[in-house]
């Protein structure tokens, strides 16, 4: 068996399609694209700008903007060169970096998901306390956890897989590096390598998942106590918007975390890749925003050159930089 010159680098693939579909196809992924870049920056401007959206809640928002930001930019240009020229050549060291910076992207967000679950539980559970124990401080430790947990869960099967051998060909059947394709080229055998890769996506796709479901179960039944039903409306409105931000990302993610021990059709991988690569970041900015009426202000606001008031409750008041844990 012939084996890889890594110098060569490695040839990407992209979807089975006819020609005729390819200018439609990159047209709809560059408007997506670069509207997925446009409406996330303009969130972390428009919160970063407004003095009265400086609360936990929006300060994670603006990671997780930052983040849908990256995560788009790892996989998407080089989509786009693939269906555009042709040509889907990859460096070896390329390849490594994208494999390894879209899964510590992913992780990290799926990290920040779950920490902006315990703000909602906090927010709406302990209202008085709110501003207390998710102080400026605190925040930017869960932020910088959230990257430093993720980047401890990725690195060692990446560091593993970049010492692989390869042999024969070196077609990798996606339209990016994605490290299941990668162990089907390596020359021995990787079977331990894809547990260990399962193993790795579990802890963080599991773990978080966990926390966001007691988060949520102690959230109901807070919610559920409220007298009035508009209060109990006015609760739940608060939590919409993650709920289904967490739902259209995890179902993307558990599947891709469960294909580790089971076959199935690549192109299906390619779907569940692009869902949570390009349409979900896509989608996020839209989903906080529409019914998000703090951040309609926000917006009137700037694009009138104004620093209107926006009416905030009692939980998500003034997110003041000087703010100190009371005892």
């Amino acid at each position: 068996m012939n084996m890889f010159n890594k110098s060569d680098g490695f040839l990407l693939m992209e979807f089975h399609h006819s020609p005729g579909s390819t200018v439609i196809f990159v047209s709809l992924l560059l408007i997506g694209y670069s509207i997925t870049v446009l409406e996330n920056i303009v969130i972390v401007f428009i919160i970063s700008k407004n003095k009265h959206l400086h609360t936990p809640m929006y300060f994670f928002l603006i990671n997780l903007s930052i983040l849908d930001i990256l995560v788009t930019t790892s996989i998407t240009p080089k989509f786009l060169s693939i269906l555009a020229n042709g040509k889907g050549t990859i460096s070896y060291v390329g390849c490594m970096i994208q494999c390894y910076s879209y899964f510590l992207l992913g992780s990290t967000e799926i990290l920040i998901l779950a920490v902006m679950s315990f703000d909602r539980f906090m927010a709406i559970c302990y209202p008085l306390r709110y501003m207390a124990v998710l102080s400026p401080r605190v925040c930017l430790y869960l932020v910088s956890g959230s990257w430093v947990c993720a980047f401890v869960d990725t690195i060692a099967p990446t560091i593993l897989v970049a010492q692989l051998t390869f042999c024969g060909s070196n077609r990798i059947n996606h339209f990016f590096c994605d490290v299941e394709q990668l162990l089907k080229l390596a020359c021995r055998d990787t079977r331990y390598l894809n547990v260990l890769n399962f193993m790795v996506s579990a802890v963080i796709v599991f773990g978080s998942l966990i926390l966001i479901i007691v988060s949520y179960i102690n959230i109901i039944i807070a919610i559920l106590k409220i007298p009035s039903s508009g209060g109990r409306w006015k609760s739940f409105t608060t939590c919409s918007s993650h709920l289904l931000v967490v739902f259209i990302f995890y179902a993307g993610n558990v599947f891709m975390s469960l294909r580790a021990i089971k076959n199935s059709v690549i192109d299906f991988n390619k779907v569940a890749i692009i869902l949570n690569s390009i349409v979900t970041p896509l989608l996020n900015p839209f989903i906080y925003t529409l019914k998000n009426e703090q951040v309609k202000h926000a917006i009137k606001s700037v694009l009138s050159c104004e620093d209107n008031y926006v009416e905030k409750r009692p939980e998500e008041k003034e997110f003041q930089h000087d703010h100190r844990i009371k005892h």
